[in-house]
């Protein structure tokens, strides 16, 4: 049986990318996800780097292959697709 008492929410999970300043610009303002209200956007946290919050995963899951952003998950890893470039997403253990 799971402690449930021990174990941290899921929806306090944030994974951070590093994709450049530009990307990370883009991404954070110009992406479809970056019109959404502030829970479900990526965030530019600088250096090239974005964090996704578990409701901004949700979100960017949502994109359809063609759009920049579009999120893949398989056995090895979790990325952010943003032309042809590929970037793998780490959970964000600072938080």
């Amino acid at each position: 049986m799971i402690d449930r008492a021990d174990t941290p929410p899921v929806r306090d999970e944030a994974w951070v990318v590093e994709v450049g300043e530009d990307n990370a610009a883009w991404l954070a303002a110009e992406s479809r996800t970056a019109r959404l209200a502030r829970e479900y956007r990526p965030m530019d946290v600088g250096e090239g780097r974005v964090r996704y919050s578990a409701l901004a995963l949700g979100a960017a899951r949502e994109l359809g292959e063609e759009e920049d952003g579009f999120l893949t998950e398989d056995a090895e890893g979790l990325r952010v697709w943003i032309g042809d470039d590929a970037f793998e997403l780490e959970l964000d253990e600072s938080r």
